[in-house]
């Protein structure tokens, strides 16, 4: 995890074991948000009826980190256990091959992200659109950031446990993960750490979905 050609809090670059977990292949669609709000009764993200984010196909956004909480809650009630992943989870996920590209998809920004990764763009993109990355994901370190479990803290890394790192036990802002549609850059290097207060509701800020499999009880 981390590195050290970026900001101070990916810093020092540090190796870590993460128990086994399944990642969602795509962010949470507006399409299934929707349904989680007519079941559930649940308050609309922000800029809900704004025609840019409306597509059922696109990531929904405009969500605070509680709100994926709760998103999480309301899915594991139907059956499956999900919930958001830690940071050391997504950064694993992300990285392909041996482990050490700067992005997803390689060292190379992929000629398929638009622009060439020069944002901002009018809103963001559909969840399927363009390639997997090898571990056949789709957009993960781009388009939005993804929020993860944990808090945020610039000195973690500095005392990161080596199996299973959760973050600190409190803070003031969550992590995320992830690029950004409406940033000067669309697509995120692996290593590279953002956060938020987990109330603020953002319209490039979505989630994707974890599940543990070597600890079907944690949650």
């Amino acid at each position: 995890m981390g590195s050290e050609e970026g900001q101070d809090d990916e810093s020092p670059v540090h190796r870590v074991w993460v128990d086994t977990f399944e990642l969602a292949i795509y962010p949470v669609t507006r399409g299934e948000y929707a349904n989680f709000r007519h079941e559930t009764n649940y308050e609309s993200p922000r800029e809900w009826d704004n025609p840019r984010f409306a597509d059922p196909l696109l990531p929904v956004v405009g969500v605070s980190w509680h709100d994926a909480y709760v998103y999480c809650v309301w899915r594991s009630s139907l059956g499956d256990l999900v919930r958001l992943p830690t940071e050391a989870e997504w950064e694993r996920a992300a990285r392909s091959g041996d482990g050490t590209s700067q992005y997803p998809w390689g060292d190379e920004i992929p000629a398929w992200i638009p622009n060439r990764g020069i944002g901002a763009l009018e809103s963001p993109w559909p969840v399927a659109f363009g390639d997997p990355t090898p571990l056949g994901l789709y957009g993960i370190g781009a388009n939005i950031h993804e929020w993860c479990a944990d808090w945020h803290s610039k000195a973690y890394y500095q005392k990161s446990p080596s199996r299973n790192p959760v973050g600190p036990t409190h803070g003031v802002r969550r992590a995320s993960r992830g690029g950004s549609w409406r940033h000067a850059r669309t697509l995120s290097r692996n290593a590279a750490r953002s956060k938020l207060d987990p109330a603020f509701r953002y319209t490039d800020y979505g989630f994707r979905l974890a599940r543990s499999l070597a600890d079907p009880t944690r949650s």
